[in-house]
């Protein structure tokens, strides 16, 4: 491969790196959004202040899922359970919280039809701010390649052509990673207006 083509394929994969991590953000931000049905995802990114540590609960407590519209919250210490209740009523979830035991059990009322939309039309939004975030990548990722077939100064200069495919190419990367987007929107979306 000539080295002005493996310039290019490490634009492209910062590229691919940089669109795979605003997909990944995206899919984390949809996963703590509400729908009719319990998920783990829901509660685990909550911050609970544990031993003057604001910590997600995922790393101080078990969460499970018993059934559809239950949550199970075991701390693995239980002198946090107190800190982890208060935590999740204060997430504004609108989640019930009663305490069994040394564990919690959390309820997941249904959602209103006018819930649902407002959730749904949120997400979308969400969904609109990660292919901005991608579309800049694509555009910062051009401005370099760009930039490199301007540099007279290389070994083996980027030529027309290799700048065209190179063009091509991280569109291609948009392409994909807007799927998913759309993949990850669609799914959501169906999950939150389920009744």
């Amino acid at each position: 491969m000539t080295a002005n083509l493996h310039d290019i394929e490490d634009f492209l994969a910062d590229a691919r790196e940089r669109m795979d991590k605003a997909v990944a953000h995206f899919h984390q931000e949809i996963l703590g959004i509400r729908s009719g049905r319990a998920s783990a995802g829901l509660i685990e990114n909550v911050r609970v202040d544990y031993y003057g540590q604001k910590s997600p609960l995922s790393q101080i407590a078990a969460i499970t899922v018993p059934e559809p519209r239950c949550l199970v919250v075991k701390p693995y210490d239980p002198s946090a359970i107190k800190d982890i209740e208060r935590a999740i009523v204060g997430s504004n979830l609108g989640l019930t919280v009663s305490q069994e035991g040394g564990t919690l059990r959390i309820v997941v009322p249904p959602l209103s039809e006018e819930q649902r939309k407002k959730l749904a039309a949120h997400v979308k939004a969400l969904s609109e701010e990660a292919k901005v975030a991608l579309r800049n990548v694509r555009r910062d990722v051009l401005k370099h390649v760009e930039a490199a077939a301007r540099d007279k100064g290389r070994d083996l200069p980027i030529t027309d052509d290799d700048l065209q495919l190179a063009k091509e190419k991280v569109q291609d990367v948009l392409k994909e990673h807007e799927a998913k987007v759309d993949e990850l929107l669609k799914a959501k979306t169906e999950e939150i207006l389920e009744v």
